[in-house]
C-alpha cells in the first residue's frame, strides 16, 4: 500500500490543508469544529457534513478540522485512496485533517477514551458534526447516543446529520463501489456530485500505442475501485491544469490473449511532456465501448483512430 505524501497540492485556489498523522502531533486550535468519519469517496453526504464544519468554522473565526481514519475501521474495500480522499477534503476548504491510524493500538481504545483524551484534551473540541450512523471507540461501541451524553457532560455542541437519500435509496459508500464496478457512471456521478475518478502515479509501460501516433501515459492507480474494462472519454488533472482525453482499461487481449492483468492507460489530446512518476487524476466522463480483441494490430489501431475522433467530437459538442 503507497503511502501518500505529508501535504497535499495546492488545487484551483484553494489553500493548503494541513495533514497530521500522529496522534501526538496533535495540538489545541482556535475554536476547533471538527468532523468525524471516514469519508471515503467524499460523496454528497459526506460534502453536506464537511460544508458545514467550513461555515461553523468561519462564522466563529474558528478552524475547521476533519478527523478520519485510514485503513477504514470496518477493512472495507477503499472507494478511493487516502491520498484521493485528502485532496477531496481540502478543496472543501477545510484547515486540519487529523489521519488516525486505525491500527490494533488505536482499535483498544474506549470510546469515552477517545472524545476525552484526543477530541477534548489533544484537540480541544469545541464542536462536533457526525453522521447519524457514525460508530466509534473499541468494538464500535460509540455512537450517537453516547455523544449526545458525552456533549452535556463536556459542553461540546454536537450536530448530527441524517442519512442523505436520492430516489428513497440511502447514500453510501459501498452502494458507489457497485455502481462504478458495474460501469454506472450516471447514477455514481449523481451520488459523488462529481465525476467518477482515480488517483494515479504515471509509470513506464511498453510504448506500443506511442509508435502508432498515440502515446499514452500507463496509471499505476493508488489502491482505487475503477470502472470495468473498455475505452472512455476522460478528463486528465494534473497539477494545476485540465485536459481531455481518452482512457483505456483493460487486458490489452490483441497483443496477449493470455495476459490477464489489467492496465490503465490514458491519451492526452494535444499533450507531450514527461510525467512518468508525476500525480494523475483521471475522471470518466462517458464510456466509448467496451474493451475487444482484434485479429490484427492494424484493425486495432484503426479502431484506435475512429474512437480518438469520436471522443474529441464528444468534447466539441460539451
Amino acid at each position: 500500500m503507497r503511502r501518500a505524501p505529508q501535504r497535499t497540492r495546492r488545487r484551483w485556489g484553494v489553500k493548503d490543508m494541513k495533514i497530521i498523522r500522529e496522534i501526538n502531533q496533535i495540538k489545541k486550535y482556535r475554536k476547533p469544529v471538527v468532523a468525524l468519519g471516514v469519508f471515503d469517496g467524499v460523496h454528497l453526504g459526506h460534502r453536506i457534513i464537511l460544508r458545514n464544519v467550513v461555515a461553523k468554522a468561519h462564522s466563529i473565526k474558528g478552524t475547521s478540522v476533519v478527523v478520519t481514519f485510514w485503513p477504514h475501521p470496518q477493512k472495507e474495500e477503499s472507494l478511493y485512496s487516502l491520498e484521493h480522499r485528502l485532496r477531496l477534503i481540502e478543496e472543501l476548504g477545510i484547515d486540519i485533517c487529523i489521519v488516525i491510524a486505525f491500527n490494533k493500538q488505536f482499535a483498544r481504545i474506549s470510546a469515552i477514551s477517545f472524545v476525552e483524551d484526543i477530541l477534548l484534551k489533544k484537540v480541544g473540541v469545541q464542536y462536533v458534526y457526525v453522521g447519524k450512523n457514525f460508530r466509534f471507540g473499541r468494538n464500535a461501541s460509540g455512537d450517537l447516543q453516547l455523544l449526545q451524553k458525552l456533549s452535556r457532560i463536556h459542553n461540546f455542541k454536537l450536530r448530527h446529520f441524517n442519512v442523505v437519500r436520492i430516489n428513497h435509496r440511502p447514500i453510501s459508500s459501498t452502494y458507489i463501489r457497485r455502481l462504478i464496478k458495474r460501469g454506472d457512471l450516471a447514477n455514481a456521478t449523481k451520488l459523488l456530485t462529481r465525476p467518477i475518478s482515480i488517483l494515479g502515479t504515471v509509470i513506464r509501460g511498453t510504448a506500443f500505442a506511442r509508435r502508432f501516433g498515440f502515446p499514452t501515459a500507463n496509471i499505476d492507480p493508488h489502491h482505487e475501485i475503477f470502472p470495468p474494462k473498455g475505452i472512455y472519454a476522460v478528463k486528465i488533472i494534473l497539477e494545476n491544469s485540465k485536459f481531455n482525453g481518452i482512457c483505456y482499461i483493460g487486458s490489452r487481449p490483441t497483443m496477449n490473449a493470455r495476459n490477464r492483468k489489467v492496465h490503465i492507460e490514458v491519451h492526452i489530446f494535444g499533450f507531450k511532456k514527461n510525467i512518468y512518476g508525476k500525480y494523475l487524476e483521471i475522471q470518466f466522463i462517458k464510456k466509448i465501448r467496451n474493451d475487444k480483441k482484434f485479429s490484427r494490430v492494424s484493425l486495432l489501431v484503426k479502431q484506435i483512430q475512429k474512437d480518438t475522433i469520436l471522443t474529441k467530437t464528444l468534447f466539441s459538442l460539451h
